[in-house]
């Protein structure tokens, strides 16, 4: 499968300390989508689904749950489906995020393995008529939170703040996760800058 990166540890994407992974190909193209690297099918890297679990199981002690992002996570439902499984023996919660609706992942087979893997679901396309940071984890008034299973609460959502995490490449380039203003955080990464 195709990814664009992969965090083992971030807090910003989810309740607790989680094991992130970004795919890489999305045919939503959302407008005013602040990941459009992400959209390509061609870029990003190959890697294994054996050698994914095996990352997750080197910090499994460290974690509370897995994310899926992207791209567009279904896309690649198949092989998030058996990593998912495997967080889930591993007694690791799942989060799926998808630009798809629920109604329609429910009509297609292809994607019921990882919605049955998925503890919760935040659905919906980024609708930048829709802006609003104020909910954990997403950027418009659209997206729902559909939990699939008793692993992740109402709770441990309503109690997560938005956050994010910057880091610095091997290769010196400046990267960041996580949800919330990408426009203040811009402003500040200019002021340090300077």
């Amino acid at each position: 499968m195709r990814v664009h990166r992969i965090i083992e540890k971030t807090y910003a994407e989810g309740p607790g300390c989680r094991f992130c992974i970004w795919v890489q190909g999305c045919k939503h193209e959302c407008d005013g989508c602040f990941a459009t690297e992400l959209w390509s099918f061609d870029d990003g890297y190959e890697i294994s689904v054996k050698e994914i679990v095996f990352r997750i199981k080197s910090v499994v002690q460290d974690i509370e749950g897995i994310t899926f992002l992207g791209g567009e996570p279904f896309e690649y439902a198949k092989e998030l489906a058996v990593i998912a499984n495997h967080a889930h023996s591993l007694s690791k919660n799942v989060i799926t995020f998808t630009g798809y609706v629920y109604e329609k992942l429910l009509q297609s087979e292809n994607c019921k393995p990882l919605l049955d893997e998925t503890d919760l679901l935040i659905d919906g396309k980024f609708e930048k008529s829709l802006l609003d940071y104020s909910r954990p984890l997403v950027g418009s008034s659209n997206q729902r939170f559909i939990y699939l299973s008793d692993r992740i609460s109402v709770n441990d959502i309503k109690s997560y703040k938005n956050r994010f995490e910057i880091r610095i490449s091997k290769t010196g380039k400046t990267e960041f996760n996580g949800m919330g203003n990408i426009e203040q955080l811009s402003k500040q990464i200019k002021k340090m800058g300077n």
